[in-house]
């Protein structure tokens, strides 16, 4: 397991490095520069604000220089927030979408498993054509039809929740579920075809001979074999979800890490980028890296070594 862990931390180490580079060459090689404006500056003025930022040197010295902040904990100054540095901008707003996020996740979960087991337990049933219509439903609809279509009824309509803004309860159930609908249907559609590829298999038919109820047999015996695929696509969902949707934050206007991260793009806004950018990896491999280690808790065939 040890080792494991460790091959796992330099991967995910090498990772990092990797996109930190792409991402710092990528914003480099992009034409255009961070500010460049509809109305020039003069050139003085230019050539200062580039030896502030120390855009005037060549970029090996920036790439170490950005290398020795990230080291430190410093992300860089924003060049569109002058008040405020990247590292401040990330920790005043990544825990909204990552509480945004983990509350869709939640949900996601919450709402596959039932439908998933429901659809493949009443195979060919009128229930498990409603769950594929519901699920189907919920890959359909984009983020901001459906956000609206649940402000209209339950916020409009019915006055029951709040339409927008992060403060309460009230505020947080219309994001969760716009957010969730979609990696909830999809985990649902994964989990029945996984649940009816594993119904199939001989163990199943020998715990059936053996007189096991079918409730049995399906949540015993083929929902724990079922599980591999959810697994696997739970590690990258879950950082998607964690990192926030820019659209479901500006329809509810939740003051939280994808505004910003839309804004440095259309701004050139480099270090807020690469800062948001490895947020967003560091949570990618981690999620990995836990998906990895529940493999062998799942399945006791799947050894880590």
């Amino acid at each position: 397991m040890t080792r494991f862990l460790l091959t796992r931390l330099f991967h995910g180490l090498t990772v990092l490095w990797v996109v930190v580079t792409l991402t710092f060459v990528l914003m480099r090689v992009t034409p255009g520069g961070p500010f460049d404006r509809e109305r020039r500056l003069p050139p003085e003025v230019l050539a200062n604000i580039a030896a502030k930022y120390h855009l005037d040197e060549p970029w090996l010295k920036q790439y170490a220089r950005y290398l020795n902040g990230i080291f430190r904990g410093d992300l860089g100054p924003s060049y569109k927030y002058l008040d405020r540095g990247v590292s401040d901008i990330v920790a005043e707003t990544f825990p909204v979408s990552a509480f945004l996020g983990i509350f869709a996740l939640v949900f996601a979960l919450a709402f596959s498993f039932p439908v998933g087991i429901c659809a493949a337990y009443y195979h060919n049933s009128w229930t498990d054509r409603w769950c594929l219509l519901l699920a189907t439903l919920g890959i359909s609809l984009p983020h901001f039809i459906l956000g609206a279509l649940l402000i209209w009824l339950f916020s409009i309509q019915l006055g029951w929740l709040q339409a927008g803004r992060w403060e309460g309860f009230t505020s947080v159930v219309l994001p969760t579920v716009t957010l969730g609908a979609a990696p909830a249907a999809y985990l649902s559609y994964l989990l029945r075809s996984t649940l009816l590829e594993t119904l199939a298999e001989d163990f199943i038919r020998t715990a059936r001979a053996k007189g096991l109820r079918e409730s049995a047999v399906l949540l015993k015996h083929a929902l724990n074999n079922s599980l591999i695929p959810t697994l696997t696509v739970l590690g990258p969902l879950s950082a998607a979800l964690i990192t926030g949707s820019f659209v479901v934050e500006y329809i509810f206007a939740i003051p939280g890490m994808g505004r910003f991260f839309i804004t440095a793009v259309t701004d050139r806004d480099y270090p807020l980028i690469m800062g948001v950018t490895l947020v967003y990896t560091v949570i990618l491999v981690c999620a990995n890296l836990l998906v990895d280690l529940f493999y062998s808790l799942v399945d006791p065939r799947i050894k880590s070594y």
